[in-house]
Parts: C-alpha cells; structure tokens; sequence
C-alpha cells in the first residue's frame, strides 16, 4: 500500500511539472498578483490596438499554409500511391526531404537569395536594366506561407500516403473493373479514402505554424506567437503576453480536437492488413505528358522545400569560408549536443516509466498522467515560455530571496524543463508503439516466475524496447536540437545553441554566416528523415 501510494504521489508531481505552463497561463487570468481588473483592461486595449492584426494574420496565414500543404501533400501522395512512372521510388523518399529543413532556416535561405540585393534580384537587373524591384518581397505574409507550405506538406504526404496505399489501390482496381473513368475513380474512391488523412497532416501543418517564432520574427509578421513574445520582452508586460498565449493555446486546441476527430475517421478509412480481397492492384503507367506532370507534381516539392535552400545556403560559404567562426561555431554545437542529450535521456526515461506503468497498473491517475503527457507537443513553445515564467514571477514577489528566477532562468533547469514538457510526448508515443508489440503473455509468463516489476522491465521488456527507445531518444534529441522559441527565452548566459545562433545572425542580416549553423541543423535533421524512408521503404500495396 505504502508503495502504492508513493507511486501515485510521484506520478502526481510529473502530472503537476508537465501541466504547470498551462495551468500558469490559464491562472493568469484569476484575481491574485495582478487584479482580474487589470487582466481585463489589457485585454480590451489589445482588443482595440493589436489584437485584431494578430487575430487576422494568424488566420490568413493558417488558410494560405492549410491549402497549400493539401494540394502539394495530396498530389504528391496520390502520384507516388496510384501511379508508375519512371523515378516513381525515388520519389517516395524524397518527398520527405523537407522534414529535415526547419521553416525558419528556409526562411533565411531564400531571403538571401530573393531579397533586393540579393544575386537574383541583382543579375535581373543588370540584364534588364532597371532600377526597381523585380520580385514581390520575400518577407511578406504571402513569402511566410510559401515557406511553411514546402516545408511542413510532408505531414500531409505521409498520412494521405499512408490512407492510399493501403485500401485505394484495391478499390479503385475494382472500379476499373466496374467501367469508371480515372477521374471518377480519384474522384469518388481515393479523395473519400484519403481526407480523414488529409485533415489529420494538415492540422498538425497548423499546429507547428502556430507554434513558430523563427520565420514570423524574421519575416515580421505580427501573428500571435511574435506577439507574445513583443508583449514579454519589449513592452514588459507578461500579463499582455499570458493573454495571447491563452488565445494561441485555444488555437491549438481547436486544431487538436480537429486532429483527432480526423484520426478517429481514419480507422474507419483504412484497415489494418494491407491488402483487401485478391486484387491485382497494380499502379496506373503513365505515358507522355502525364508522365512530365508527375515529375513536376512530385519533384517541385523536393526541389523549392529541400533542393534550393541548401543550395542557397552553401553559396555564402563557398564564396567567403573567411567568415566563419570555427570555434564558436564548436562550442555552439556542444551546447546544442549538451542540450540534446540530457533532454533526450530524461524524455526517453520519464516515457519508459509511463509506459511501464500503463501497461502494468492501468489505473486512473496512470492513464490520467500518460494522457496528459502525450498533450505536451501541442502546447507551442512560446506558451510553454509564458507558462514557465509566470509562476517564477509569483513566487519572487512572494518570496524575494528564493532565488527561483535564478535557478530557471539562469541555469539549464527552466530550458530542459520546457524541452520535457514540449517533447517528452514524442518520446511516449514511440516507446508506446514498442510496447503495443509485446504480447501480453510475456508478462503473464515473468509472473509465473516470480519476477517482478524491476525483473520484468530489465531483462523481458527492455530487449525488446531497445530500437524503439533508440528511436525516441533520436527523435527528442533532433526536436530540441532545432528548437527555437523556448531556448530564446531560458537558455543560461553564454549558452547560445545552434538554432539561436542562426536566428541572430540572420536577424542581423548576417546571413553568409548564419549558413554554417542552419546546415548543421539540416544535417541533424537528416538522421531521422532517412530513418523515416527506410521504415516505409516496403511496400504499401
């Protein structure tokens, strides 16, 4: 009993840690500290001041990135899925190149090559003529959309790829069979099939959309998140700043009910087995011009979100290798590794203690706390920020010499804590997927025996966990590697990561130098992506 009890106790703190900036961010708007009256009075003059601009944008932005990954995503998905032609398996992996390029470093990949004074812009010039600008602004609301479009389509791409491969093909084989056209078989067999996964990626498209910093910031565009942080770090008031954060966060929320509305349908849409009934489902060979458009249907994405940017990147360095700083370029990738590995380890811990317990005691505070947890990579992370730091306040005003603001904010206590509340979900969700292929006889078996839970754990579970806890760690460490927002805020005094360092130096139109750092970052994010295409290298069909 008394371990019982302890156990849950300790499951209670994690619980407490983990939904601490949300609560924080929430209790912002009750009657202590500052008044409710207060809080209110903000909230009407944002009301008559910024709030509609941050409202507006941040929806415009959402529509323009919500089209366009749908129709970059689902055309991809459908060419690869339904059709042959030559170049079709390099495609299938390629497609997910983008998932390795941070949108705020495609960002500052194209702004050096578009802007004004940029090689494009100057050559056209020199050729024509003129004076004036030849391209529209890169750094506009419409420029932002184009990058997260080409750089997040690949949540669509995959779910919808996914939802395709294993039942369209059959069934639209039998439409065939029955005499439709191929335009009514896309039409009326693999849209139906493929939009429960459609709706699925492109939630999570807007998710990261919302939770960005780097490419609002830089491209100055005022949607919430650069609001939050403008209220905190310009004008000094966090309350404004829990306000925003309170409305980014039902933004989010909204998204995820959509999200998992969507994943709902789709085990309705799809069936576990792969293949339904004994069709021959054989994709379609295209010929002539058709073939031409699924090169450009499938290649245009690879090329704009992964190709260029990289290209755009070396040209700086291989133009001046003067300007890079190879010790500090060092010692930024130390604190980076540093960061990502003590977060990785913990994540990959706190996630096997979850599991383990869900899977052996599934009780309700168990179940209540693994739930939670798994909500945390919705939570942007200028909430995350805001929902940290406002509690430290608090308790500085009420207690001067606890010394809370040091420890948080001063050390890398505060920023693993945000990168655990972030991405300790991605962590349980892959260790999760290891444990659903254990069978439960297993268990029963060690029991038997007279083994127990640390027994059980050590020499059954862990064996058989290890590729999937290696997965998770990988996954964490590539996360907070890239991370952005929350490491601005609670990274310690001569900390810079790599991330940060390229947010700076693009900030200050250093872009040649900001290169070397976003390509270590594109590196990083590599390792998974070719992970990721190796998993579903088989085939679907």
């Amino acid at each position: 009993m008394f371990f019982r009890r302890l156990r849950q106790f300790l499951l209670l703190i994690l619980t407490g840690a983990f939904m601490l900036p949300v609560v924080a961010v929430f209790a912002s708007w009750l009657p202590w500290g500052e008044s409710g009256a207060a809080a209110g009075q903000i909230l009407r003059e944002m009301s008559d001041t910024v709030l509609p601009d941050y409202l507006g944008t941040t929806v415009r932005l959402c529509l323009m990135v919500a089209a366009g990954v749908m129709l970059v995503g689902l055309s991809a998905a459908a060419a690869v899925t339904m059709f042959e032609f030559p170049g079709r398996r390099v495609f299938e992996w390629a497609l997910l190149l983008p998932l390795a390029m941070p949108a705020y470093v495609v960002a500052y990949a194209y702004t050096d090559f578009l802007q004004f004074s940029g090689p494009l812009q100057t050559f056209v010039r020199s050729v024509l003529g003129v004076e004036g600008r030849v391209f529209p602004e890169i750094r506009s609301l419409g420029g932002a959309a184009w990058v997260f479009t080409f750089s997040l389509y690949p949540y669509v791409y995959l779910l919808a790829r996914t939802a395709l491969g294993e039942r369209a093909a059959h069934l639209m084989e039998a439409a065939r069979l029955l005499g439709a056209p191929m335009r009514r078989r896309i039409r009326e067999v693999a849209l139906p099939l493929a939009r429960p996964a459609v709706a699925a990626g492109t939630a999570l498209a807007l998710m990261e959309t919302l939770a960005d910093f780097g490419v609002s910031s830089y491209f100055g565009i005022q949607t919430f998140t650069a609001g939050i942080y403008k209220a905190w770090l310009s004008m000094d008031n966090r309350i404004a700043a829990a306000q925003l954060a309170t409305m980014l966060l039902l933004l989010v929320v909204l998204l995820l009910g959509l999200e998992h509305h969507a994943q709902k349908r789709m085990r309705f849409s799809v069936t576990r087995g792969g293949r339904a009934g004994s069709l021959d489902a054989r994709p379609h060979a295209l010929q002539g011009r058709a073939k031409w458009l699924a090169w450009l249907i499938c290649g245009l994405p690879v090329l704009i979100g992964f190709v260029l940017p990289v290209l755009f990147m070396l040209r700086p360095l291989v133009a001046d290798w003067s300007v890079l700083s190879w010790g500090q370029f060092f010692m930024w990738s130390l604190n980076s590794l540093r960061l990502g590995a003590i977060s990785a380890a913990l994540a990959v811990g706190l996630a096997l203690m979850l599991a383990f317990n869900r899977r052996r005691r599934p009780d309700l505070p168990t179940r209540l706390a693994v739930q939670l947890v798994a909500l945390g990579y919705a939570v942007p992370g200028a909430v995350i920020v805001v929902g940290l730091l406002l509690p430290v306040g608090w308790l500085q005003a009420a207690a001067p010499q606890s010394g809370a603001g040091y420890v948080v904010t001063a050390t890398s206590l505060g920023l693993v804590w945000a990168y655990l509340v972030r991405f300790c979900a991605v962590a349980l969700q892959s260790v999760q997927s290891g444990y659903a292929r254990i069978p439960a006889s297993f268990d029963d078996s060690a029991r038997m025996l007279g083994m127990g839970d640390f027994g059980l754990l050590r020499h059954v579970h862990w064996p058989l966990l290890r590729r999937s806890t290696a997965a998770a760690a990988l996954l964490v460490f590539v996360d907070v590697m890239k991370e952005l927002p929350a490491t601005l805020v609670l990274r310690p005094f001569n900390s810079d990561t790599l991330a940060v360092v390229a947010y700076q130096l693009a900030r200050d139109e250093r872009l040649g130098e900001a290169a070397l750092p976003s390509l270590a970052l594109v590196l990083v994010g590599l390792i998974p992506v070719v992970l990721l295409s190796r998993t579903l290298r088989a085939p679907l069909r």
